[in-house]
């Protein structure tokens, strides 16, 4: 049986989805929200009858939704890029170095500087972008990706020995931030990170978007791109840089947050192939929607508690790719 459906359909069908879910995670929580009073709470007059409903719809639930969206885009249009870049629908952007990089700086801010997330959120970014670029420096000097590959996989693994030496000399107060932290949350979402990111990543993930023949000429091979006009060195350096500007402000943010890199891409490679005409726009709307439902499930599961928003892609996302490959789906 194919899963293959026309890409404007299914284009439409994941907008109809989004929006269907960011209303039912918007007034659905701790505190719940009648639907049919959403407009009133939005642009009516405030009253004293829905102070309580107001207070939670616009200083609460309305940014964090929004930033799930942004946050679940770029992640997954991040892990497309690095899927197209290596060829492989199991890369994503962790292979490089971008998340361990984060979370040495988050890290490092919290055991060294006992960091708040105004400390955390920079040196975890500039921690990512660091990983990042030392990958491209050390990989650019063999032909291919083979060489940024290996270089990812090294870098990754320093990164993750010296957090596990400050694991080691942190406080017990320290251990539990950082254990909430690798666990990643939305709950800091607020309309001035929205303001900062949400332009930021859009930007970012727009550009990648367009430059959808560059990924497609890459499926041929590198030879074959070449052949084509395209200068891969140029366009290795673009599209790591891209993705590293947009998950690295966002694993500063929000902490790890797996799966959506990985999986969310290549569900939608399964459903419309790997044209990246199609392929990325749908994967920014696939993302968004994503983790809309994810945050919506670490809200209400356990309601009045939190699940960490890390915890339920983990969960969730695991289990299905563990699924996806047992039914041996060709890929792209």
């Amino acid at each position: 049986m194919s899963w293959r459906v026309s890409a404007p359909l299914a284009l439409g069908l994941l907008t109809a989805a989004l929006v269907l879910a960011a209303l039912a995670a918007t007034a659905h929580g701790a505190v719940a929200i009648p639907l049919r009073e959403l407009p009133s709470l939005l642009w009516g007059a405030p009253t004293p009858e829905n102070a309580l409903w107001r207070n939670v719809l616009i200083d609460i639930r309305l940014p964090r939704v929004l930033f799930a969206m942004v946050t679940g885009a770029g992640l997954a249009i991040s892990g497309a890029a690095m899927q197209a870049l290596f060829r492989n629908p199991l890369a994503e952007p962790g292979l490089i170095g971008i998340s361990a990089g984060g979370a040495l700086g988050a890290v490092a801010a919290i055991v060294l500087f006992s960091g708040g997330f105004w400390v955390t959120a920079p040196m975890a970014f500039v921690g990512s972008l660091l990983a990042t670029l030392c990958a491209y420096a050390v990989g650019r000097r063999v032909p291919g990706v083979a060489g940024l590959l290996l270089a990812g996989v090294a870098i990754t693994a320093m990164a993750f020995s010296l957090i596990g030496v400050l694991t080691f000399i942190a406080t017990d107060a320290q251990l539990r931030d950082l254990t909430f932290w690798n666990m990643g949350s939305l709950g800091g979402a607020n309309w001035k990170l929205l303001a900062f990111l949400g332009p930021w990543v859009l930007l970012v993930s727009a550009w990648l978007v367009s430059q959808w023949r560059v990924m497609n000429a890459l499926l041929l091979g590198e030879r074959e791109a070449q052949h084509l006009g395209y200068a891969l060195k140029r366009v290795r350096a673009k599209l790591v840089l891209a993705s590293a500007l947009i998950v690295g402000p966002l694993v500063a943010a929000t902490g790890t947050i797996v799966f959506v890199g990985l999986v969310v891409p290549h569900l939608v490679r399964i459903t419309l192939g790997a044209n990246h005409r199609w392929l990325l726009p749908a994967t920014v709307i696939a993302g968004a929607l994503a983790l809309v439902l994810a945050d919506w499930a670490a809200r209400t599961v356990v309601v009045p508690a939190e699940l960490p928003i890390g915890l339920v892609t983990g969960l969730v996302g695991g289990p299905f790719f563990l699924w996806l490959l047992a039914r041996g789906r060709r890929i792209g």
